[in-house]
């Protein structure tokens, strides 16, 4: 199959320049480790009998194997000048002790064992899990979180990068070439990509500037500034952020067997991001599910800060994180009849962050931007990510400092100065992923544009849509062939 040979081809050619750099494994960023992903382990898998919940008791007990080894690999990382900036981290030791529990009772680890007894366990039994898992997470789960946070505190922030970029690492500019391209899956250069962004601001900036005229406002930034502060436009309670959320995915139903031919069966949830790690992560982010296990997707909203999380921005961000986003997109290709490692764990960012952008922009179609606000909301949206462009290549390849990023943002962008702070935190940590998202957006945008021009009234957005989407998360230039092919194949069926 020449779509599994051309992505092996990829991931295995990066794997081994990879390779080539010797320690510089990072495992985590600003925003997320191995050590949060762990915590949230009840979450993502079943819970029908007591084998299930022995299986989650061994599986945590084994904790401290997977610590020690990312603790040594992060201290080699260390030791080879591979460390993250110390911009980035203020306050990240609380997403390791915040974990951390005295009472295990109310460790996340239990979340399990809090609620009602299963009918398929008797009582005896079921006091005996219980018990079993406050001993695992008081001697064997919380000493590995202890001994994380003694080495984030003493081996590993003492040792932070004093520069904002990573160029100014050990073979950094050459590693941030290769994210680059990794990320984007072209082969556009830091300049190019910096060029594209600034086109894009501009155009942006452009049609936010007649939203604001249009909603009787002087100007952009009268309008932002309306936005930002007024507390009509923020919810009360997470719980009212939540039911938004809820709300306007059903609005959304309507729409989807109208664009979309082939739709999951997986469904999906809305869920707060947990505390510990809210304050210093993004806006919201989806994780997926397991179709054979029957685990639903999960949509993570951050409900800290509440003052900083507008209900104008909701369209946008559902749009992106649920459906017809990240979990329609990653739910079809989990249950698609293709080779294992593709449908499993194969995901490029420019064709999955693309997808969820390009999904934002469905949303003028579906005529869900029927306020100025909201309309200002997928604009902001669709600036934050061209404002990547800009502010990911001018940290790594421009010399740009967080403070000088952070001002383009809030000077382009509506964004609150929360989300400002964790988003820039991001592209300092986790250099050229961000770059993925318009990159991939504007390709599809291309190709259904092709795809219009050729085929006229005969084009079929549905078909379109299930033709990008058809063979999973692809590079750019697999996608294009396959649209290509597939607007070939409309011309011989008409």
């Amino acid at each position: 199959d020449r779509v599994n040979r051309a992505i092996l081809v990829r991931q295995l050619g990066d794997a081994v320049e990879e390779y080539g750099f010797g320690q510089r494994d990072m495992l985590f960023t600003s925003y997320e480790g191995w050590h949060q992903s762990f915590a949230g382990l009840a979450r993502d898998v079943p819970f029908h009998n007591r084998a299930d919940y022995e299986s989650y008791l061994t599986r945590i007990a084994l904790y401290p194997r997977l610590n020690d080894q990312a603790l040594a690999i992060t201290a080699n990382a260390v030791r080879g000048g591979y460390v993250l900036p110390c911009s980035v981290l203020g306050g990240y030791e609380r997403t390791i002790s915040g974990v951390i529990a005295a009472d295990p009772t109310q460790s996340r680890f239990y979340e399990p064992f809090a609620g009602a007894r299963p009918a398929s366990i008797n009582e005896a039994d079921w006091a005996a899990l219980q018990a079993r898992a406050r001993t695992v997470i008081t001697t064997i789960v919380n000493p590995a979180y202890r001994k994380h946070l003694d080495f984030y505190t003493h081996d590993y922030l003492p040792h932070c990068a004093r520069s904002d970029s990573v160029s100014a690492q050990p073979r950094g500019a050459a590693w941030y070439a290769l994210q680059v391209r990794e990320h984007t899956t072209t082969n556009l250069t830091p300049q190019q990509i910096h060029d594209i962004g600034l086109h894009e601001v501009a155009r942006i900036r452009a049609e936010m500037e007649r939203v604001a005229h249009d909603a009787g406002f002087p100007s952009r930034e009268a309008y932002i500034q309306e936005l930002r502060t007024n507390p009509v436009y923020y919810p009360a309670t997470a719980a009212q952020l939540i039911a938004a959320s809820a709300t306007f995915n059903k609005e959304v139903d309507y729409w989807l067997p109208r664009m979309f031919g082939t739709l999951p069966r997986l469904t999906f949830s809305i869920r707060e991001i947990p505390a510990e790690t809210a304050e210093g992560t993004t806006t919201a982010y989806y994780s997926q599910g397991s179709p054979e296990a029957g685990i639903a997707g999960t949509y993570y909203v951050n409900t800290s800060r509440l003052n900083q999380r507008p209900l104008w921005e909701i369209p946008a961000l559902s749009l992106h994180e649920s459906v017809p986003g990240h979990h329609l997109q990653i739910a079809l290709q989990q249950e698609m009849d293709i080779a294992p490692f593709r449908r499993n764990f194969v995901s490029f960012t420019a064709f999955t962050e693309g997808w969820a952008l390009y999904a934002e922009s469905l949303g003028e179609e579906m005529g869900v931007y029927n306020t100025p606000a909201r309309r200002i909301g997928e604009l902001s949206y669709q600036m934050w990510r061209a404002c990547r462009l800009v502010v990911d290549t001018g940290i790594h390849a421009f010399g740009w400092d967080k403070a000088r990023a952070v001002q383009y943002m809030r000077d382009n962008t509506a964004l609150t100065d929360t989300n400002i702070e964790a988003e820039v935190n991001r592209y300092i940590s986790w250099p050229g992923q961000a770059l993925g998202y318009m990159i991939g957006r504007l390709k599809i945008i291309e190709l259904r544009h092709r795809a219009e021009a050729a085929l006229g009234p005969r084009f079929d957005l549905r078909r379109f849509h299930d033709a990008v989407l058809r063979n999973g998360s692809v590079p750019l230039d697999v996608l294009e062939s396959q649209i290509d092919d597939w607007i070939a194949a409309e011309r011989a069926r008409s």
